[in-house]
Protein backbone atom coordinates (compact mmCIF):
# COMPACT_ATOMS: atom_id res chain seq x y z
CA UNK A 1 0.00 0.00 0.00
CA UNK A 2 1.20 3.54 -0.77
CA UNK A 3 -0.08 5.55 1.92
CA UNK A 4 0.44 8.86 -0.30
CA UNK A 5 -1.45 8.53 -3.17
CA UNK A 6 -4.46 10.00 -3.81
CA UNK A 7 -7.71 9.02 -2.37
CA UNK A 8 -8.91 7.19 -4.80
CA UNK A 9 -6.27 6.03 -6.23
CA UNK A 10 -5.11 4.87 -2.22
CA UNK A 11 -8.89 3.09 -1.93
CA UNK A 12 -8.57 1.45 -5.92
CA UNK A 13 -5.02 -0.51 -4.64
CA UNK A 14 -6.63 -1.54 -1.52
CA UNK A 15 -9.25 -2.70 -2.77
CA UNK A 16 -7.03 -4.86 -5.16
CA UNK A 17 -4.60 -5.95 -2.02
CA UNK A 18 -7.10 -6.71 0.45
CA UNK A 19 -8.52 -9.95 -1.55
CA UNK A 20 -8.39 -11.71 2.26
CA UNK A 21 -11.21 -9.74 3.76
CA UNK A 22 -14.29 -9.69 1.03
CA UNK A 23 -15.99 -6.96 3.00
CA UNK A 24 -12.69 -4.43 2.64
CA UNK A 25 -12.81 -5.56 -1.22
CA UNK A 26 -15.98 -4.43 -1.82
CA UNK A 27 -16.20 -1.98 0.29
CA UNK A 28 -12.98 0.10 -1.05
CA UNK A 29 -14.64 -0.70 -4.43
CA UNK A 30 -17.69 1.38 -3.65
CA UNK A 31 -15.42 4.70 -2.08
CA UNK A 32 -13.44 4.79 -5.44
CA UNK A 33 -16.85 5.32 -7.15
CA UNK A 34 -18.66 7.66 -4.08
CA UNK A 35 -17.87 11.52 -4.69
CA UNK A 36 -19.34 12.91 -1.90
CA UNK A 37 -17.54 10.08 0.35
CA UNK A 38 -13.98 10.73 -1.58
CA UNK A 39 -14.54 14.38 -0.91
CA UNK A 40 -15.26 13.58 2.72
CA UNK A 41 -12.42 11.59 3.15
CA UNK A 42 -10.46 13.90 1.31
CA UNK A 43 -11.08 16.70 4.27
CA UNK A 44 -8.81 14.18 6.79
CA UNK A 45 -4.71 14.58 6.89
CA UNK A 46 -3.31 12.63 4.08
CA UNK A 47 -1.66 10.04 6.51
CA UNK A 48 -4.69 9.67 8.04
CA UNK A 49 -7.13 8.73 4.88
CA UNK A 50 -5.78 5.40 4.54
CA UNK A 51 -8.50 2.43 3.96
CA UNK A 52 -7.91 0.40 6.96
CA UNK A 53 -7.74 3.34 9.37
CA UNK A 54 -11.20 4.92 8.10
CA UNK A 55 -12.39 1.37 7.99
CA UNK A 56 -11.37 0.33 11.70
CA UNK A 57 -12.63 3.89 12.82
CA UNK A 58 -16.13 2.89 11.71
CA UNK A 59 -16.10 -0.12 12.96
CA UNK A 60 -14.67 1.31 16.47
CA UNK A 61 -17.76 3.45 16.86
CA UNK A 62 -20.60 0.31 15.17
CA UNK A 63 -20.65 -0.03 11.65
CA UNK A 64 -21.22 -3.50 11.33
CA UNK A 65 -18.30 -5.74 9.15
CA UNK A 66 -18.65 -7.94 6.96
CA UNK A 67 -21.91 -5.96 6.30
CA UNK A 68 -23.14 -3.71 3.21
CA UNK A 69 -21.09 -0.28 2.05
CA UNK A 70 -24.21 1.40 2.94
CA UNK A 71 -24.15 1.19 6.39
CA UNK A 72 -20.22 2.48 6.13
CA UNK A 73 -21.36 4.96 3.99
CA UNK A 74 -24.24 6.43 6.19
CA UNK A 75 -21.65 6.43 9.26
CA UNK A 76 -18.89 8.43 7.41
CA UNK A 77 -21.44 11.41 5.86
CA UNK A 78 -23.63 11.21 8.59
CA UNK A 79 -20.33 10.93 11.61
CA UNK A 80 -20.67 14.10 14.65
CA UNK A 81 -17.23 14.07 14.71
CA UNK A 82 -16.68 10.65 16.91
CA UNK A 83 -15.41 8.80 13.75
CA UNK A 84 -13.16 11.23 13.17
CA UNK A 85 -11.80 11.75 15.83
CA UNK A 86 -10.98 8.29 16.64
CA UNK A 87 -9.35 8.24 12.84
CA UNK A 88 -6.92 11.56 14.00
CA UNK A 89 -6.09 10.13 17.44
CA UNK A 90 -5.59 6.00 16.27
CA UNK A 91 -2.92 4.77 14.06
CA UNK A 92 -2.78 1.62 12.11
CA UNK A 93 -0.21 -0.09 13.98
CA UNK A 94 -1.28 -4.39 13.19
CA UNK A 95 1.71 -5.49 14.79
CA UNK A 96 0.62 -9.15 12.84
CA UNK A 97 2.73 -11.92 14.14
CA UNK A 98 1.81 -13.95 11.40
CA UNK A 99 4.16 -12.49 9.73
CA UNK A 100 7.37 -13.82 11.97
CA UNK A 101 7.27 -17.47 9.06
CA UNK A 102 8.47 -15.27 6.94
CA UNK A 103 11.22 -13.21 8.91
CA UNK A 104 12.44 -16.38 10.69
CA UNK A 105 14.10 -17.68 7.80
CA UNK A 106 15.55 -14.05 7.05
CA UNK A 107 17.08 -13.91 10.37
CA UNK A 108 18.23 -17.29 9.21
CA UNK A 109 20.11 -16.07 6.21
CA UNK A 110 21.25 -12.88 7.93
CA UNK A 111 23.08 -14.40 10.84
CA UNK A 112 23.53 -18.05 9.87
CA UNK A 113 21.96 -21.25 11.54
CA UNK A 114 20.28 -20.66 15.32
CA UNK A 115 22.30 -21.12 18.36
CA UNK A 116 22.82 -20.70 21.87
CA UNK A 117 26.42 -19.27 21.83
CA UNK A 118 25.25 -16.82 18.90
CA UNK A 119 21.71 -14.86 20.79
CA UNK A 120 20.42 -12.17 18.75
CA UNK A 121 19.27 -8.72 20.17
CA UNK A 122 16.56 -8.33 18.37
CA UNK A 123 15.38 -4.46 17.42
CA UNK A 124 11.78 -3.31 15.90
CA UNK A 125 11.49 -0.35 13.80
CA UNK A 126 7.66 0.83 14.41
CA UNK A 127 7.18 -1.95 16.82
CA UNK A 128 3.55 -0.93 17.88
CA UNK A 129 3.00 -3.14 20.86
CA UNK A 130 6.42 -5.16 20.02
CA UNK A 131 4.23 -8.40 19.49
CA UNK A 132 6.63 -10.13 17.02
CA UNK A 133 9.80 -9.52 18.91
CA UNK A 134 8.46 -13.18 20.46
CA UNK A 135 9.93 -14.75 17.31
CA UNK A 136 11.32 -17.86 19.62
CA UNK A 137 8.05 -18.36 21.28
CA UNK A 138 5.63 -19.08 18.44
CA UNK A 139 5.32 -22.95 16.31
CA UNK A 140 6.07 -22.81 12.46
CA UNK A 141 4.77 -25.26 9.82
CA UNK A 142 6.46 -24.12 6.70
CA UNK A 143 4.76 -25.99 4.06
CA UNK A 144 6.14 -27.27 0.37
CA UNK A 145 4.32 -28.40 -2.40
CA UNK A 146 7.62 -30.58 -3.34
CA UNK A 147 8.54 -32.23 0.19
CA UNK A 148 7.65 -32.69 3.60
CA UNK A 149 6.45 -29.83 5.24
CA UNK A 150 8.97 -28.58 8.34
CA UNK A 151 7.45 -27.84 11.62
CA UNK A 152 9.00 -25.67 14.28
CA UNK A 153 8.28 -25.37 18.36
CA UNK A 154 4.87 -26.34 19.45
CA UNK A 155 1.35 -25.05 18.88
CA UNK A 156 -0.49 -22.89 17.71
CA UNK A 157 1.75 -22.91 14.77
CA UNK A 158 2.39 -19.68 12.21
CA UNK A 159 1.22 -21.65 8.76
CA UNK A 160 3.00 -20.26 5.96
CA UNK A 161 3.42 -21.68 2.28
CA UNK A 162 6.97 -21.94 0.74
CA UNK A 163 8.63 -22.11 -2.48
CA UNK A 164 12.52 -21.58 -3.50
CA UNK A 165 15.44 -22.76 -1.66
CA UNK A 166 14.29 -20.54 1.81
CA UNK A 167 17.20 -20.89 4.76
CA UNK A 168 13.66 -22.90 7.08
CA UNK A 169 15.62 -23.22 10.91
CA UNK A 170 15.42 -26.25 12.52
CA UNK A 171 15.18 -24.50 16.10
CA UNK A 172 14.27 -21.34 17.36
CA UNK A 173 16.57 -18.22 18.14
CA UNK A 174 18.15 -17.55 21.10
CA UNK A 175 16.60 -13.77 21.89
CA UNK A 176 18.71 -11.97 24.64
CA UNK A 177 17.01 -8.46 24.00
CA UNK A 178 13.98 -7.39 22.83
CA UNK A 179 13.53 -3.81 21.82
CA UNK A 180 11.80 -1.43 19.86
CA UNK A 181 10.97 2.24 18.58
CA UNK A 182 7.80 3.64 17.72
CA UNK A 183 6.39 6.94 17.59
CA UNK A 184 3.99 5.78 19.78
CA UNK A 185 3.94 2.13 21.53
CA UNK A 186 1.28 0.75 22.40
CA UNK A 187 1.08 -0.69 26.17
CA UNK A 188 -0.21 -4.62 26.06
CA UNK A 189 -1.29 -4.49 29.42
CA UNK A 190 -4.00 -1.34 27.97
CA UNK A 191 -7.24 -3.05 27.13
CA UNK A 192 -8.48 -0.13 24.82
CA UNK A 193 -4.96 0.13 23.00
CA UNK A 194 -5.36 -3.76 22.44
CA UNK A 195 -9.19 -3.56 21.78
CA UNK A 196 -8.02 -1.09 18.86
CA UNK A 197 -5.47 -3.60 17.68
CA UNK A 198 -8.07 -6.62 17.31
CA UNK A 199 -10.26 -3.78 15.35
CA UNK A 200 -8.16 -3.40 13.03
CA UNK A 201 -7.78 -7.01 12.08
CA UNK A 202 -10.05 -7.51 8.95
CA UNK A 203 -13.47 -9.03 8.83
CA UNK A 204 -13.79 -12.79 8.41
CA UNK A 205 -10.18 -12.96 9.80
CA UNK A 206 -10.93 -14.99 12.97
CA UNK A 207 -7.61 -17.05 12.91
CA UNK A 208 -6.19 -13.62 13.06
CA UNK A 209 -7.68 -12.36 15.92
CA UNK A 210 -6.66 -15.59 18.10
CA UNK A 211 -3.30 -15.35 17.21
CA UNK A 212 -3.48 -11.88 18.03
CA UNK A 213 -4.83 -12.96 21.80
CA UNK A 214 -2.07 -15.33 21.77
CA UNK A 215 0.42 -12.98 21.03
CA UNK A 216 -1.18 -10.09 23.56
CA UNK A 217 -0.67 -12.89 26.31
CA UNK A 218 2.82 -13.26 25.56
CA UNK A 219 4.33 -10.18 25.43
CA UNK A 220 2.72 -9.32 28.52
CA UNK A 221 4.26 -12.08 30.50
CA UNK A 222 7.29 -10.79 29.20
CA UNK A 223 6.77 -6.91 28.37
CA UNK A 224 9.63 -5.62 25.16
CA UNK A 225 11.99 -2.67 25.64
CA UNK A 226 10.16 0.09 23.87
CA UNK A 227 11.73 3.16 22.93
CA UNK A 228 9.24 6.30 22.02
CA UNK A 229 10.62 8.36 19.24
CA UNK A 230 11.16 9.01 15.64
CA UNK A 231 12.97 5.64 14.03
CA UNK A 232 15.61 8.13 11.76
CA UNK A 233 16.89 9.97 15.14
CA UNK A 234 16.63 7.23 17.73
CA UNK A 235 17.29 4.16 15.97
CA UNK A 236 21.60 4.03 15.60
CA UNK A 237 21.72 4.53 19.41
CA UNK A 238 19.34 1.77 20.22
CA UNK A 239 21.86 -0.32 17.99
CA UNK A 240 24.43 0.63 19.79
CA UNK A 241 23.21 0.20 22.81
CA UNK A 242 21.40 -3.52 22.05
CA UNK A 243 25.13 -4.67 20.45
CA UNK A 244 26.21 -5.51 24.29
CA UNK A 245 23.42 -8.15 24.25
CA UNK A 246 24.15 -10.35 20.93
CA UNK A 247 24.18 -10.10 17.48
CA UNK A 248 21.73 -7.00 16.65
CA UNK A 249 18.90 -7.87 13.55
CA UNK A 250 17.16 -4.43 13.19
CA UNK A 251 13.72 -5.50 11.49
CA UNK A 252 10.66 -3.97 9.94
CA UNK A 253 7.59 -5.04 8.04
CA UNK A 254 5.31 -2.57 6.60
CA UNK A 255 6.11 0.55 8.56
CA UNK A 256 8.78 2.48 6.00
CA UNK A 257 5.89 3.22 3.79
CA UNK A 258 4.31 5.65 6.11
CA UNK A 259 7.44 7.67 6.01
CA UNK A 260 7.65 10.58 3.67
CA UNK A 261 9.58 9.34 0.50
CA UNK A 262 12.47 11.81 1.69
CA UNK A 263 12.48 10.34 4.64
CA UNK A 264 12.55 6.64 3.39
CA UNK A 265 15.82 7.40 1.43
CA UNK A 266 17.21 8.53 4.38
CA UNK A 267 16.18 5.78 6.21
CA UNK A 268 17.82 3.38 3.48
CA UNK A 269 20.56 5.26 3.54
CA UNK A 270 21.22 5.26 7.28
CA UNK A 271 20.56 1.27 7.73
CA UNK A 272 22.86 0.65 4.99
CA UNK A 273 25.66 2.41 6.73
CA UNK A 274 25.15 0.49 9.83
CA UNK A 275 25.20 -2.91 8.16
CA UNK A 276 28.47 -1.70 6.36
CA UNK A 277 29.80 -0.40 9.81
CA UNK A 278 29.13 -4.48 10.95
CA UNK A 279 26.48 -3.04 13.50
CA UNK A 280 23.85 -4.94 12.75
CA UNK A 281 21.52 -7.19 10.16
CA UNK A 282 18.79 -5.53 8.27
CA UNK A 283 15.42 -7.44 7.29
CA UNK A 284 13.28 -5.33 5.38
CA UNK A 285 9.66 -6.54 4.32
CA UNK A 286 7.88 -3.96 2.84
CA UNK A 287 5.72 -3.32 -0.66
CA UNK A 288 8.22 -2.84 -3.54
CA UNK A 289 7.95 0.40 -4.10
CA UNK A 290 8.76 1.54 -0.66
CA UNK A 291 12.12 1.12 -0.59
CA UNK A 292 13.36 0.51 -4.40
CA UNK A 293 17.17 0.07 -4.05
CA UNK A 294 15.83 -3.47 -2.46
CA UNK A 295 13.36 -3.87 -5.09
CA UNK A 296 15.87 -3.44 -7.65
CA UNK A 297 18.15 -6.26 -6.69
CA UNK A 298 15.73 -9.13 -7.25
CA UNK A 299 13.20 -9.98 -9.73
CA UNK A 300 10.36 -8.31 -11.17
CA UNK A 301 7.12 -8.34 -8.53
CA UNK A 302 3.77 -8.39 -9.69
CA UNK A 303 1.69 -5.15 -8.57
CA UNK A 304 -1.24 -7.15 -7.79
CA UNK A 305 -1.96 -8.58 -4.15
CA UNK A 306 -0.17 -8.96 -0.97
CA UNK A 307 3.27 -9.00 -2.38
CA UNK A 308 6.01 -7.45 -0.39
CA UNK A 309 9.65 -7.69 -1.22
CA UNK A 310 11.62 -8.95 2.03
CA UNK A 311 15.53 -7.91 2.01
CA UNK A 312 18.08 -8.96 4.01
CA UNK A 313 21.06 -6.53 4.73
CA UNK A 314 19.64 -4.44 1.73
CA UNK A 315 19.25 -7.13 -0.99
CA UNK A 316 15.60 -8.89 -1.91
CA UNK A 317 15.57 -12.32 -0.55
CA UNK A 318 12.15 -13.13 -1.31
CA UNK A 319 8.77 -12.42 -1.89
CA UNK A 320 5.91 -12.78 1.30
CA UNK A 321 2.28 -12.35 1.90
CA UNK A 322 1.23 -9.30 3.69
CA UNK A 323 0.25 -11.61 6.49
CA UNK A 324 2.70 -13.87 6.19
CA UNK A 325 1.12 -16.67 4.48
CA UNK A 326 3.64 -17.30 1.62
CA UNK A 327 7.01 -16.98 1.20
CA UNK A 328 8.69 -17.05 -2.68
CA UNK A 329 12.42 -17.19 -1.98
CA UNK A 330 14.29 -15.96 -5.15
CA UNK A 331 17.51 -15.85 -3.12
CA UNK A 332 20.45 -18.51 -4.15
CA UNK A 333 21.31 -19.87 -0.81
CA UNK A 334 24.99 -18.67 0.29
CA UNK A 335 26.98 -17.95 3.69
CA UNK A 336 25.68 -14.92 6.02
CA UNK A 337 28.14 -11.94 6.78
CA UNK A 338 29.36 -12.60 10.02
CA UNK A 339 30.13 -8.91 10.19
CA UNK A 340 27.86 -7.71 13.08
CA UNK A 341 28.44 -10.73 15.48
Amino acid sequence: MEPYASVADSYAEFAAYSGDSPTFTSWARAVTEDPELLAWIATLPGLKQQPNLVFAAARWHGVAAPGPYQGLRAALLGDDGSIRRTILTRATQTNEVGRLATLLPAMTAATGPFDRAHPIALVEVGASAGLCLYPDHWGYAWQRADSDDVLLGPEPRLPCRVTGPAPLPHQPPSISLRAGIDLNPLDVTDADAMDWLTTLVWPEQDERRERLRHAVGLAAADPPHLVVGDLLTELPALVERAASYGTVVVFHSAVIAYLPPDDRLRFDTMMRDLVAAGRCHWISNEGKRVLPSVTATGPATPDQGQAFVLGVDGRMVARTHGHGRTLDWTARPGPPSADAR
